[in-house]
């Protein structure tokens, strides 16, 4: 009896430590505009965020993607203004992919200008973006419950009815989609298969390196999703009216960067 409650006890133990958990390393002052997503590029020690300061869904002309230091200092709220309420932001070698209502815009990262914009038609809500390794880009409009595929620069709908749909992540030839609740992959031919399901409708999505993924629900949760579709809610600031959206993630040093949307600031958090 007593070897038994040991391992009763050892079992509970091992359960209990399993549990991933976040630890706050820094957080700005609440002088970001409206951050929607955040896009580390760790070589360059900078994180890029979409400003949309204003409107969700307006086309006023007052967004922009700032850059901050991985250390959340140095912020440079100006370095592409002009925008209207961009989102999701993507990058392939030096260019940057920007999700902004009805186009994409494209931006020539070294000079820090905006090389072209790219129409999309029946467009009315492009929210989170991801490129794969040969720089096909797609994008996810929440108003139409469309994806869309950008190769060379000429967009074509990828998949429709897709109730919801926000975060998108390429790994390989699949696509990892938040779509409402539902955490699904589209393979190369299309087949959608279920991951897991969330307790609020899915943002921002981030591969953790091992299968194992983050995912955030814009109203304050963050998720750590299993293979095996089990879900650990890592975070929850939603009675604190903090905002997660489209987080950014290092795989090295397991920081997940998070723009809190109308509370103003990115955070970042220790992930463990």
């Amino acid at each position: 009896m007593k070897k038994f409650l040991l391992m009763v006890l050892s079992a509970t133990t091992l359960t209990a430590a399993a549990q991933h958990q976040l630890e706050k390393l820094w957080q700005t002052d609440t002088v970001v505009a409206i951050p929607e997503s955040v896009l580390p590029d760790l070589k360059k020690g900078i994180l890029y965020v979409s400003l949309i300061d204003g409107g969700g869904w307006d086309a006023d002309g007052k967004g922009g993607v700032a850059k901050l230091g991985l250390d959340g200092k140095n912020y440079n709220p100006n370095w592409i203004t002009g925008l209207n309420a961009p989102k999701g932001l993507g990058m392939y070698g030096n260019r940057m992919y920007a999700a902004d209502i009805s186009e994409v815009v494209v931006i020539d990262v070294p000079n820090g200008k905006i090389e072209k914009k790219i129409p999309i038609d029946s467009a009315k809500g492009l929210n989170d973006i991801t490129v794969t390794d040969k720089g096909i880009v797609y994008v996810s409009d929440s108003r139409t419950s469309r994806i869309w595929r950008i190769e060379n620069g000429v967009p074509s709908l990828y998949l429709e009815n897709m109730k919801g749909v926000n975060g998108l992540k390429a790994i390989g030839d699949d696509l990892y989609i938040l779509s409402g609740k539902n955490f699904v992959k589209a393979d190369a031919q299309k087949n959608i298969t279920p991951v897991a399901d969330l307790e609020q409708a899915g943002d921002g999505l981030e591969p953790v390196g091992n299968g194992d993924f983050i995912a955030t629900s814009w109203g304050g949760w963050i998720y750590y999703v299993h293979p095996d579709g089990k879900v650990e809610t890592l975070l929850d600031t939603h009675l604190d009216k903090k905002n997660t959206a489209d987080i950014g993630y290092d795989p090295v040093k397991r920081i997940i960067y998070v723009p809190t949307f109308n509370a103003k600031t990115v955070v970042a958090y220790q992930l463990k």
